[in-house]
């Protein structure tokens, strides 16, 4: 079992267990960057911004396809999620998240839009 494994919390070293969900979420933000553009940087500097090459590249084959459309979709569920929660919440630069998913993609969006509802939650809480 690893620390990842939520039914094991318990096995996990103090240092994971003690992490605030904050930290957590900056951390991930911070992989949700670095691990995507590992791969397209030195795409870019191969091939430039060709948007074109770029699709025709990602939905060359069923298995590419997939996981392109993966991501679409989880964008969308991702943005409208974030609508949603701000209705209730009020989350301060919400912008914020919709600029990562067109910059970066769902994984700098989703991490970075936790933190920030998460913020506004210990915000509410103390305010209250």
């Amino acid at each position: 079992m690893n620390c990842f494994s939520v039914l094991h919390k318990a096995r996990c070293p103090h240092r994971m267990r003690g992490m605030k969900p904050k930290t957590l979420y900056l951390v991930l933000c911070l992989a949700g960057v670095l691990v995507p553009y590992w791969q397209f940087l030195p795409w870019v500097f191969e091939h430039g911004l060709n948007l074109a090459l770029f699709a025709r590249e990602l939905f060359a084959n069923r298995i590419g396809a997939f996981f392109g459309m993966d991501v679409v979709v989880s964008a969308a569920v991702l943005l409208a999620f974030t609508r949603i929660e701000n209705t209730r919440l009020r989350i301060r630069r919400r912008w914020l998240v919709i600029v990562a998913v067109l910059t970066v993609g769902v994984s700098l969006g989703l991490p970075l839009f936790l933190y920030l509802r998460e913020q506004e939650l210990e915000h509410k809480s103390t305010v209250s």
